[in-house]
C-alpha cells in the first residue's frame, strides 16, 4: 500500500468517526429532550384534568349533602345497584350496574329519609377530558374503571359503548397498584404511544386517568431531522474527502519529487543537486504538518462533541490556513445554521443555470441555421440563376429558394437575434417588434428608454428580458384578444423598468394556465432578482418588471 493510499483512508476514517459521533449525539440529545417535553406536557395536562375531575366530584357530593331536596328518582329498570352499593355511603361507579352500560356516576346517602341516589350528569365529566388543548391530532384524555373498561368516550371508537372497550395496559395496571408514572408503550388500540397515568380516588370510587398521545406524530419532526442529518453528513464526508484528496497530494508530491531526482542523480546526473535540497527542505516540512495535524485533530476532536452537544458557539479557531479539517469542521457548523438559507439561493442558481443552458443551446441553434444552412441556400440559388435556362421555372425555383431562406432568417432571429450581442436589448426589440407587425392587425407601439452608448444591461438580463416580451406578445396575440399593445423599456441608474400592457380581455391570475407561459415569466424574473406586478384586469392588463442593475 502506498503512502497516499494509507493517509487517505486513515484521515477518511477519522473524519467518518468524527461525523458519525457528531451526528449519533445530536440525533440523541434531540430525541431524549422531545421525549421528556412531551411526558411532562402530557403530565401537566393530566394533572389539570385530574384536579378538575377530583374537584368536580368532591363538590358535587357537597352539593348533594348540603340539598334537603335532593332526591332523585332512578330507573330501576336501567339501573340495578346490589345491596352492598347501597348500603355505602358516598361517591361510586355504577357503570357496571346498568342495563345499557352506559358510563354511570353516582351518589349515595342513607338516611333516616331511606336511602337516597343521585346520578351525576357525564356531560359534565366529558367535557373536561374532551378538551385537548396541546395534545396534537392523536392525543387524548380518558378514565378506566377497576374493571379495566373504559369509563370515557374514546375518540378513535366514537360510536363503540366505553365500557366495551377492555384498556389493560401497562399504565392502567401499575396505576390500580399504586404506582403514578409515565413513559411510551402500547395503548388499547395497540399504537405505541407516550402516556402518563394516575390513580383517582375519590370516596369509593377509583378509576385510572391517562393522558396520551401517538408516538408517530411526536417523533415526525425526530424522522425529518435524521433524514436531514443522513444528507448533510454525507455532503460533509464528500466535501471531507476531496479536501483529503488534495492534502494527500500536497503531502506526497514532495516525495515524488524527490524520488525522481534520486533516480536522475543514480543514472549520473547530478546537475539536480539543487531541486534535491529544496524537496529534503519540504519533506521536513511535511513532517512538521503531520505533528500540526495531530494537534489540529485534537482540537477538531474537541471541537466536535462541543458541536455534538448542540454548543454551535463553541470557540475554534484552524491551526493553520492549511488547516483543513478544521475548515471542514468550521464548515459543518455554519451549514447547520445556514442550511436553511442556502436551500432558496441553490434552487434559484438551479433556474439560472438550466435557463443559461436553454439560451446557449438556441444561440448554438441560430448560428447552425444562419451559418450552416444560409450559404448552402445561396450557393442553391446562385445555381437556379446560373444554370437553370427556363425562366419559368428559373424565376419559381428562386422564389422557393427565398421563401426558405426568409424563413430560415426568421427562425434564427426566434431563437437568438444576432443584434441582441451586437446592439444591445433596446435595438433587438425594435426590430423583433417592426417585424412583428408585418403579421399582425395588432397595434403595438414599443418605446426604448434604454441607454444605447453606455447600458449596463448585461446579456444575462438582456437575453431574459427579450424572451419576457415574446412570452407576454404572443400569450396577447394567442389568447387575451388584444388590439392595442404598448411596451416600454427604460433604463435608469439603479434598476432597469419593462412596462407591458394589451386591453385584451384579461386573465384570473390565480387560475392561469401553466400554458399560458406566466408561470416562465416570473422564474425569469426571478433569476435576475427581479420584481413583477401584474394586473390582469379586462381592458387593461399590465405587466410591471423591474431588474437591479448589475454593477
Amino acid at each position: 500500500m502506498n503512502i497516499k493510499t494509507l493517509i487517505l483512508i486513515i484521515i477518511n476514517s477519522l473524519i467518518a468517526l468524527v461525523i458519525a459521533l457528531l451526528s449519533f449525539s445530536s440525533y440523541k440529545q434531540f430525541s431524549n429532550v422531545l421525549n421528556d417535553r412531551i411526558l411532562l406536557q402530557l403530565n401537566s395536562i393530566k394533572t389539570l384534568k385530574q384536579n378538575q375531575i377530583e374537584h368536580l366530584l368532591k363538590s358535587e357530593w357537597e352539593r348533594f349533602e348540603a340539598s334537603e331536596f335532593y332526591s332523585q328518582k332512578i330507573d330501576t329498570t336501567l339501573l340495578k345497584l346490589p345491596d352492598s352499593i347501597k348500603n355505602s355511603n358516598g361517591i361510586h361507579d355504577f357503570t357496571p350496574y346498568q342495563a345499557a352500560k352506559k358510563t354511570t356516576i353516582g351518589f349515595i346517602s342513607n338516611s333516616k329519609r331511606g336511602t337516597i341516589i343521585k346520578v351525576l350528569d357525564y356531560n359534565k365529566i366529558k367535557q373536561i377530558l374532551l378538551e385537548r388543548t396541546g395534545m396534537g391530532d392523536s392525543g387524548e384524555s380518558y378514565l378506566v374503571g377497576q374493571d379495566f373498561r373504559m369509563r370515557s368516550q374514546s375518540r378513535f371508537y366514537p360510536n363503540k359503548i366505553p365500557y366495551n372497550i377492555s384498556v389493560k395496559t401497562k399504565g392502567v395496571t401499575n396505576a390500580f397498584k399504586g404506582i403514578n408514572g409515565r413513559g411510551v408503550f402500547e395503548d388499547y388500540r395497540g399504537i405505541d404511544v407516550y402516556s402518563v397515568y394516575s390513580l383517582i380516588v375519590v370516596g369509593n370510587l377509583k378509576m385510572v386517568i391517562l393522558s396520551e398521545i401517538d408516538v408517530d406524530e411526536v417523533t415526525l419532526p425526530l424522522k425529518e431531522l435524521k433524514e436531514r442529518l443522513v444528507g448533510l453528513t454525507l455532503a460533509i464526508f464528500l466535501l471531507a474527502v476531496m479536501l483529503s484528496l488534495f492534502l494527500t497530494r500536497f503531502i506526497t508530491n514532495p516525495i515524488k519529487n524527490m524520488q525522481k531526482s534520486l533516480r536522475i542523480m543514480a543514472q549520473g546526473d547530478y546537475n539536480q543537486t539543487n531541486e534535491f535540497i529544496k524537496n529534503s527542505k519540504e519533506i521536513k516540512e511535511m513532517f512538521d504538518a503531520l505533528a500540526s495535524l495531530k494537534a489540529s485533530l485534537q482540537g477538531a476532536v474537541k471541537f466536535s462533541d462541543d458541536i455534538g452537544k448542540m454548543n454551535l458557539h463553541s470557540d475554534f479557531k484552524p491551526k493553520s490556513s492549511n488547516d483543513l479539517l478544521g475548515k471542514s469542521l468550521l464548515a459543518m457548523r455554519d451549514k447547520l445554521i445556514e442550511f436553511r438559507n442556502n436551500e432558496e439561493n441553490t434552487r434559484i442558481l438551479s433556474k439560472r443555470l438550466l435557463v443559461n443552458g436553454m439560451e446557449d443551446e438556441r444561440r448554438r441553434l441560430s448560428r447552425e441555421l444562419h451559418d450552416g444552412v444560409g450559404p448552402y441556400l445561396t450557393s442553391l440559388k446562385h445555381y437556379i440563376e446560373n444554370r437553370v435556362k427556363n425562366e419559368e421555372k428559373k424565376a419559381e425555383m428562386k422564389k422557393i429558394v427565398d421563401d426558405t431562406i426568409s424563413e430560415i432568417r426568421l427562425m434564427s432571429n426566434a431563437l437568438m437575434p444576432a443584434s441582441i450581442d451586437d446592439f444591445g436589448i433596446g435595438v433587438t426589440l425594435t426590430n423583433f417588434i417592426e417585424s412583428l407587425k408585418k403579421s399582425t392587425t395588432v397595434k403595438i407601439e414599443y418605446e426604448d428608454l434604454t441607454q444605447q452608448e453606455s447600458s449596463n444591461i448585461t446579456n444575462h438580463q438582456a437575453i431574459n428580458l427579450f424572451r419576457i416580451t415574446q412570452e407576454l406578445i404572443n400569450n396577447s396575440l394567442k389568447h387575451a384578444d388584444a388590439k392595442n399593445i404598448r411596451i416600454t423599456l427604460s433604463e435608469f441608474d439603479d434598476f432597469i423598468s419593462l412596462f407591458y400592457f394589451d386591453d385584451g380581455i384579461g386573465f384570473d391570475i390565480s387560475t392561469v394556465k401553466l400554458g399560458l407561459g406566466i408561470s416562465n415569466i416570473k422564474e425569469r424574473v426571478e433569476i435576475c432578482n427581479g420584481t413583477i406586478t401584474i394586473n390582469a384586469a379586462p381592458g387593461n392588463t399590465t405587466f410591471e418588471i423591474e431588474l437591479p442593475i448589475e454593477l
